[in-house]
């Protein structure tokens, strides 16, 4: 997979070029609205735009299936950079304010997606590109994706220090408590710079997990979201009614 930066020769606008290579038994799935079978990271990217625009979730503005790869033409926020360069810049840890702004934008990414039928799978900073003048958030790369199911999932296709515990344990896991673990995970790492280790865990299915200088709210907010239990974990709909949201300065 490589990807370029653009212009548009119609209009000048800038854009990001994707080029990826296909893989043996490529999966492609049917669309309503497509007459021949896509390509299935082109057609999540499609899905998750279909319906009202959300401006958290990357456009997808053409693409073309060729024998050996296929393209996307993807908008290009500017000026940006993706969260992960984005965080380095600040020492490896947020301050709350901005870990809060970015995580409702990403949240609202991911209901969206989840709610046209998108499971992106991948949820982390270097998936996420920050406009470093306004703090706008882009959920982009659903090359690790699949159609969300209600049944669950046997195989796991993405990051693995964002990997669900329940996968790990018993070979399954369902993608919306498998959204909100690497959402979870995504936090603790804005905010502690370090990845959740079994200890951290065993403190969230307790609730005495805290993290020095940051609200009660906060702390609340990543062991419910961070349940070694997947039913005990907060439901992705309800992710943004938490009292860490409603907290005003």
């Amino acid at each position: 997979m490589t990807v370029y930066e653009g212009t548009r020769c119609e209009d000048s606008h800038q854009v990001a070029v994707k080029f990826t290579a296909k893989v043996e038994n490529e999966p492609y799935i049917s669309l309503p609205d497509h007459a021949n079978p896509v390509p299935l990271e082109v057609a999540l990217t499609l899905l998750a735009n279909q319906g009202p625009s959300c401006k958290n979730i990357i456009q997808l503005l053409d693409w073309e299936d060729h024998h050996d790869q296929y393209i996307m033409v993807l908008e290009r926020p500017s000026p940006c950079m993706d969260m992960h360069l984005f965080w380095l810049h600040y020492d490896r840890v947020f301050y709350e304010e901005m870990a809060r702004y970015f995580m409702r934008q990403v949240i609202d990414a991911a209901v969206v997606c989840c709610s046209r039928g998108v499971f992106h799978r991948d949820i982390k900073m270097s998936n996420l590109l920050v406009n470093v003048e306004t703090l706008e958030v882009k959920l982009i790369d659903f090359g690790c994706g699949d159609l969300l199911r209600t049944s669950s999932y046997d195989t796991y296709k993405g990051t693995e220090r964002y990997c669900p515990p329940e996968f790990i344990e018993m070979g399954e896991y369902h993608g919306k408590a498998a959204t909100v673990w690497s959402l979870g995970v995504l936090l603790f790492r804005m905010i502690t710079s370090f990845f959740p280790d079994c200890s951290d865990i065993a403190y969230m299915d307790v609730n005495i997990w805290f993290q020095t200088g940051y609200s009660d709210e906060c702390c609340s907010f990543i062991r419910g979201c961070l349940k070694s239990n997947p039913e005990k974990r907060l439901p992705l709909d309800e992710l943004l009614s938490h009292n860490w949201f409603k907290i005003t300065l």
